[in-house]
């Protein structure tokens, strides 16, 4: 329950697509997407039954915006990170570190059987999520071009949205990972990263790790 709705203050309509969005998480994060309705979300919201299919026109309509409000949330995520990094490693840890945080979001975002694909708000901010990610392969230290840039940002999306996914999923036990996400990724990262051998991410024979933890 939001702090406006606990002390029975009204909610201002320009207020309505962030609550509405709010309680979408809280509905999502229990019951996953499926089960989400529209009638649910305005008790939830404490609105009208109307409210939601009038700002969002139908329930796909609702996860469009809020697939579109998990890509922003994404790229916001990563470029936070680049800029205190400059870390192609940590962006994958940054990334599990979002879908962890924002569990809600990302079981949505990455389904387009939920939502309206082609809305044009919801590609800028898929494009923008790529963008930032795939601007962590101009850290490595030989910077691939071209076709080669653009396959290891699918290399390092996969690698980072596969650990996500297992760890949410639960596939992942604890007594061999650890309980720390972000850790436990960090780690997977850094050994598939020494395959090639040094990175910006690894320290090198008489020099310093120039990683810093995000804060």
């Amino acid at each position: 329950m939001t702090e406006a709705k606990a002390a029975g203050r009204p909610y201002h309509h320009g207020d309505l697509r962030r609550t509405l969005l709010a309680a979408a998480a809280e509905a999502i994060d229990e019951s996953g997407p499926s089960a989400l309705s529209l009638r649910d979300l305005a008790r939830r919201a404490g609105v009208s039954h109307a409210a939601p299919a009038h700002h969002f026109g139908d329930k796909a309509g609702l996860l469009t915006a809020f697939a579109t409000e998990g890509f922003e949330l994404l790229a916001q995520t990563l470029d936070r990170v680049r800029e205190q990094t400059d870390s192609l490693l940590e962006l994958g840890v940054g990334y599990v570190r979002f879908a962890v945080g924002h569990r809600a979001h990302f079981e949505v975002m990455f389904r387009p059987e939920l939502f309206h694909p082609d809305d044009p708000e919801l590609v800028a901010a898929q494009q923008r999520a790529g963008r930032a990610l795939q601007a962590g392969v101009t850290t490595l230290p030989t910077a691939p071009e071209g076709t080669a840039a653009a396959q290891a940002g699918r290399a390092a999306w996969s690698i980072a949205h596969g650990f996500a996914t297992l760890w949410l999923g639960g596939a992942l036990p604890s007594d061999q990972v650890g309980p720390d996400p972000e850790a436990a990724a960090r780690e997977v990262l850094r050994m598939l990263f020494r395959l090639d051998g040094p990175t910006r991410d690894e320290p090198t024979p008489g020099g310093s790790d120039r990683t810093r933890d995000p804060a």
